[in-house]
């Protein structure tokens, strides 16, 4: 099969996470099962298919440097398990733009915008080969994703929006890529097993056993960038709608619900720590409550699914299908054009996979 042509943008602990995965499962055994991977060949595309071909940050110290290089600069800290070796494929200063809040400056090392470093992202990205552009910007980032989605359409590229940003479940921006001809996916990458994922799943179970479920709540921690980014609340407005509808979306009734990044805790690095609580009421309105922790380290958790949306979206490219992909939206985002149960859209990915579903 051919080579799969991908861009990032934001080289943070995400994209160090998705670099080193496809490095690291670059042998992998088409029988086998692999963590946090549908599939090894996921449609006749295997996991070293993937080939990164450009990159975007406003990091200075990543800037200029190889993609295998910026992957482990400061501030990123996820951990490192697999040696990647040179890409060829040297880190380019984009936009800042709404990227960086005013308190992530420093941390993030921005540089100066006053020498305006930028390149031209549609040249890179039509001159790199580029056919999918990945969006890994900081949660909040409005303008600047908005930039990159209109810059994947002028240069031909197919867009997956791993933020919360509304994209490819907004009407006016899915439009946009079905009269280019070009497939997106989003909206909000969702986790291997992550909290979101975890919380559905105890929803829907309740749900389906029966539980009227009266209030339930996710509290998350964390101590990388993302967390940090995130201690402004109006960073984080569109996370907590994409986090809220992925699990209210499974009640059929009106439940009091709060979820979201609840402090940022810098000694925990990319540690993530849940903490889930429901209560509800079984037969006989008799009580009854559940509360889960998690941890998990944060950025590899996503980075398998990512790997499988590429692919999905791959696919898409070749059989000339435009618009928004509803089976694997669904499956992989919080906030996919269509919300339905995850054992229906795995199903329905499956089906896209074999051809018997469009989208």
């Amino acid at each position: 099969m051919p080579e799969i042509h991908v861009a990032i943008v934001g080289v943070g602990n995400s994209a160090s996470a998705l670099v080193q995965g496809v490095e690291y499962y670059k042998n992998a055994k088409e029988n086998t099962n692999v963590p946090g991977l549908m599939h090894v060949n996921f449609g006749g595309y295997h996991v070293r298919d993937v080939k990164f071909v450009a990159a975007f940050d406003v990091n200075k110290k990543k800037i200029g440097k190889d993609l295998s290089e910026a992957i482990f600069t400061e501030p990123n800290c996820v951990a490192k398990f697999s040696e990647v070796p040179l890409l060829g494929v040297n880190v380019s200063p984009g936009p800042i733009l709404d990227g960086v809040a005013e308190h992530m400056k420093e941390t993030f090392n921005v540089y100066n915008d006053k020498e305006d470093k930028t390149v031209e992202v549609v040249d890179i990205l039509k001159k790199s080969g580029a056919e999918i552009l990945i969006n890994y910007l900081p949660v909040g980032s409005h303008s600047a994703t908005r930039f990159y989605a209109q810059a994947a359409l002028d240069a031909g590229c197919a867009f997956i929006n791993c933020i919360p940003e509304f994209i490819a479940s907004d009407a006016f921006w899915s439009s946009k890529f079905e009269e280019k001809r070009l497939p997106i996916a989003g909206d909000d990458i969702k986790s291997q097993l992550g909290a979101t994922i975890l919380h559905r799943n105890l929803v829907r179970l309740c749900v389906d056993r029966g539980i009227i479920v009266d209030e339930t709540y996710q509290l998350n921690l964390g101590g990388d960038t993302d967390f940090q980014n995130m201690t402004v609340e109006e960073r984080l407005k569109t996370k907590r709608i994409s986090k809220t509808e992925a699990v209210k979306s499974l009640v059929p009734y009106e439940v009091p619900t709060r979820i979201g990044p609840s402090d940022f805790v810098p000694f925990l690095g990319n540690k993530k720590i849940c903490y889930l609580w429901l209560k509800g009421r079984k037969f006989g309105d008799r009580p009854l409550t559940i509360s889960v922790k998690l941890e998990v380290e944060d950025s590899p958790n996503s980075a398998g699914v990512v790997i499988d949306v590429i692919r999905a979206v791959k696919l898409a490219l070749d059989r000339k299908i435009a618009g928004p992909l509803i089976s694997i939206s669904s499956y992989a985002f919080k906030h996919p054009p269509l919300q339905v149960p995850d054992s229906l859209a795995k199903e329905w990915v499956e089906e896209f996979i074999q051809g018997k579903r469009e989208r």
